[in-house]
């Protein structure tokens, strides 16, 4: 089921639905999304909203993946298009096309993706740990395979790949809580 970036402005993330899982099992929320012809999933509490597609500023000297930047309510948040990271499908922009907001290390990301599926919860039996493919193929990002009723999903750990060095967007070094823009005892124009 996908959802249009009309339909999205009225959906919150956690408007989910439980699903029966058995007494003292937890459960992990993970919103799904498609890229190209494969189901996705991510840890729910990554989530900070979903938007529809809107142009985003480009950056000069950015790998291809990172299309750029936009203004979210004042605050600069880089694109990431996953469909061009993971090398899934065509990257084209419609309607369907939307834009996950996450939070990650006290920074906001935002990550392209063809359509928004659901929200849904698997318990620890439902996921699969991903298999060895040896040097060939990178599972470095991969947390697991959930598999619900005849649906196989590919969970992403979207903070691992996010803030890794290959994705360079945090340094290396770079402390856990923001760095401020401006330095102390310095004011700003705009502030």
């Amino acid at each position: 089921m996908s959802h249009s970036s009309s339909d999205l402005n009225s959906r919150s993330v956690s408007d989910s639905q439980p699903r029966g899982a058995s007494k003292g099992e937890p459960e992990h929320e993970f919103l799904t999304f498609t890229l190209g012809n494969e189901e996705y999933g991510i840890d729910i509490l990554k989530v900070q909203e979903i938007r529809g597609y809107n142009a985003v500023t480009p950056i000069i000297s950015a790998p291809a993946f990172i299309k750029g930047v936009m203004n979210l309510r004042g605050t600069i948040v880089p694109i990431v298009d996953l469909r061009i990271k993971f090398g899934v499908g065509k990257a084209e922009y419609d309607a369907f096309t939307v834009v996950v907001v996450l939070r990650i290390m006290n920074r906001t990301i935002g990550i392209v993706v063809d359509s928004v599926s659901d929200v849904l919860q698997l318990t620890a039996e439902e996921i699969r740990q991903p298999p060895q493919f040896g040097a060939a193929l990178d599972t470095e990002y991969l947390m697991g395979l959930g598999a619900l009723e005849g649906r196989m999903l590919i969970l992403v750990d979207i903070e691992k790949l996010i803030s890794s060095k290959d994705m360079a967007l945090f340094d290396t070094d770079e402390p856990a809580t923001p760095r401020a823009l401006v330095p102390q005892g310095e004011q700003h124009a705009l502030a």
